[in-house]
C-alpha cells in the first residue's frame, strides 16, 4: 500500500510539473547554468523527517531530494551538479532557505552531510518546476510564518486574472 501511494504521489508530481513547467533544455540549447550556495541535510539530524513537503519519502537515490525557497526554485525544479553529474529535484523547503538562493541537498547520512558542508557549486537547471503547483501546495499552509513569504512572492509572479468584459 505504501509503495502504491508513493508511486501515485510521484506520478502526480511529475504529471503536474511537466504540464506547467518551463523546460530549460530545448533542442540545440544548453541547460541554464548558474552558481548557487549549497548546504546539506539528512533525516537523521535534529528535527529531521523522512518525508518532504509534499508527503513523499526523501530520495537519496538516482534523482535526489533538495530543498529551496520555492519562490526562487519552484517545486519540481530538476538540476544537475556540474562537477559530479548528480541529479536533484526540489521537493522540499526549509526555514533557513526562505529569501535566499541557497539549495539544501539531501544526503543519506550525517557523515555525508558533514562532508558536504557549505559549498558554492555550478548547477545546470534541466527543468524548471511549477510556480502554480508550488502555490497549490503552499497556500493551505500560508498561516505558517515560514510559508507566508514564499506564497506572497509566488502570488506576485502569477498573471493577474482579468474580469471578462462580455456585454
Amino acid at each position: 500500500m505504501g509503495k502504491v501511494l508513493l508511486w501515485v504521489a510521484a506520478g502526480l508530481l511529475v504529471g503536474c510539473a511537466t504540464s506547467t513547467t518551463q523546460v530549460a533544455k530545448h533542442v540545440g540549447e544548453k541547460p541554464t547554468r548558474m552558481t548557487v550556495r549549497t548546504t546539506a541535510y539528512c533525516r537523521n539530524e535534529r528535527g529531521g523527517v523522512r518525508v518532504n513537503a509534499i508527503g513523499t519519502y526523501l530520495s537519496g537515490r538516482h534523482v535526489k531530494s533538495a530543498a529551496a525557497d520555492w519562490s526562487r526554485f519552484p517545486l519540481g525544479t530538476r538540476f544537475r551538479l556540474v562537477r559530479s553529474s548528480e541529479e536533484y529535484v526540489i521537493d522540499d523547503y526549509g526555514r533557513a532557505l526562505i529569501g535566499t538562493n541557497t539549495i539544501d541537498l539531501y544526503k543519506n547520512s550525517r557523515l555525508e552531510m558533514r562532508r558536504w558542508g557549505v559549498r558554492r557549486v555550478e548547477i545546470d537547471i534541466l527543468q524548471w518546476g511549477s510556480e502554480e503547483q508550488s502555490l497549490k501546495v503552499l497556500t493551505p499552509r500560508a498561516r505558517n510564518k515560514l510559508v507566508r513569504p514564499m506564497v506572497a512572492a509566488l502570488s506576485k509572479k502569477q498573471p493577474k486574472k482579468v474580469a471578462s468584459l462580455d456585454r
